[in-house]
């Protein structure tokens, strides 16, 4: 099923990132759920086999692997545990601005740190009075000298309680030319982070609240000009939230089906094994061919990603596709497993509720439907693969180049 956009480089990749979920994140996913709160160790110990520098470019010390890679990453961490799949993905993320928008001195300071597991970024947006409509934002950044001095609130920011360095989008102005986005470290006076809430799901992952009071940085740490942070917003969201978040939803649904076909077999009615059920077998054919759909169109669009082809419309159909089907298979598992399902001994609910997790960020299913439909009327305002495709083209795409070497400087091949 992978064949038609990997090659040996993914499928050697994909294994060992398996091979890294099963021995160090699977014995830790109970007391992840135990808790209910981040777990800062693990999130730093995935850090430093260097995927979050999937992206980026060897130059800067990354993989410079691609989207592709990166999805792999994503969907092979998610398919133990979507918290770490989680708190790679919303990394990445706030990889994107510094990519997209980063000076070269910004580039080569953050960087080589992100790739070698040193610093992780986060990026936020959202807030409480405004959620997704970004223009509703009020937090500010008034220029102040060599300095702007930043406040207010953002909410829903992911890694919040293990991020090194915060993307931030806030006001400088009036209408949509008034964001601006600034790189804030997390020990910076006037920064702090909110308690941690606990949630349904993603336990292991955060995802809270970042306070700015008369918070002051440097107007070196400002990303791109002043009136780019609705720019920094959006191509974040589109060229990485949204596939990186398809990836979580794709490693959650591989889980569903790995577990619920264990189940049928191991699980016996009338002297025959669950999955000898006509209407068992036909709700398991549903999962696999959902799968297999969404897989497809995951892959397509980070394929296309990497080609630096536009494809925004691939990229929110994926997200759209893998979130709904995603949810759709955990519930049929819940119904195959029945009363069993409802007890933490089985991951499946685990699954359910993760997978609800997915659902909001980087747009609802509405959201996606809305553009996918601005799309087909002609009305969309640009798209963002095809106005940064040289700043998303994985780099060398028509070199061969050796295995070894793209992957071994980060700590990805073993022997």
């Amino acid at each position: 099923m992978h064949r038609y956009f990997t090659d040996q480089r993914h499928e050697a990749l994909r294994n060992r990132v398996r091979d890294f979920a099963e021995r160090e994140v699977r014995p830790r996913i109970a007391d992840m759920e135990a808790s209910r709160s981040v777990c800062h160790a693990l999130s730093r110990r995935i850090a430093r086999q260097g995927w979050i520098g999937a992206t980026v470019e060897r130059g800067y010390g990354g993989m410079g692997a691609g989207h592709l890679a990166k999805t792999v990453i994503i969907e092979e961490l998610s398919r133990v545990s979507a918290a770490m799949g989680a708190m790679v993905q919303a990394s990445q993320l706030g990889v994107a601005k510094i990519i997209h928008f980063g000076s070269e001195e910004q580039k080569k300071t953050w960087l080589p740190a992100i790739a070698a597991g040193e610093c992780l970024p986060t990026i936020a947006v959202t807030e409480p009075h405004s959620g997704g409509h970004v223009l509703g934002m009020n937090s500010s950044a008034i220029r102040d000298g060599d300095d702007y001095i930043l406040n207010g609130r953002k909410i829903y920011v992911g890694n919040s309680h293990v991020g090194d360095l915060h993307g931030v989008v806030v006001r400088t102005g009036e209408g949509s030319h008034g964001l601006s986005a600034f790189l804030v470290e997390h020990d910076r006076p006037g920064f702090r982070v909110g308690p941690q809430a606990a949630t349904m799901g993603l336990h292991g992952f955060s995802f809270g609240e970042l306070f700015f009071d008369n918070c002051r940085v440097p107007a070196a740490n400002l990303l791109g000009r002043e009136g780019d942070g609705l720019a920094v917003a959006y191509s974040s969201s589109v060229l990485y939230g949204r596939p990186n978040l398809t990836a979580v939803s794709l490693g959650i649904h591989q889980a569903v089906l790995e577990e619920t076909a264990r189940f049928c077999a191991e699980r016996h009615r009338y002297g025959k094994p669950l999955h000898a059920l006509t209407n068992i077998k036909l709700k398991l054919g549903r999962i696999q061919s959902r799968l297999l759909t969404a897989r497809l169109a995951a892959y397509h669009a980070v394929h296309l990603l990497d080609r630096g082809e536009s494809c925004d419309a691939e990229l929110m159909n994926a997200k759209l596709v893998n979130v709904e089907s995603a949810i759709e298979s955990a519930r049929d598992a819940m119904d195959i497993h029945a009363a069993c399902g409802l007890f933490t001994d089985r991951p499946v609910e685990r699954y359910l509720r993760d997978a609800h997790h997915i659902f909001a960020p980087a747009g609802t299913s509405d959201v996606q439907l809305l553009r996918l439909g601005e799309l087909a009327l002609g009305t969309a305002h640009g798209e963002w693969s095809g106005r940064l495709a040289d700043r998303v083209r994985t780099e060398d795409r028509t070199e061969e180049y050796d295995h070894h070497h793209a992957y071994a400087g980060a700590g990805l091949l073993t022997g």
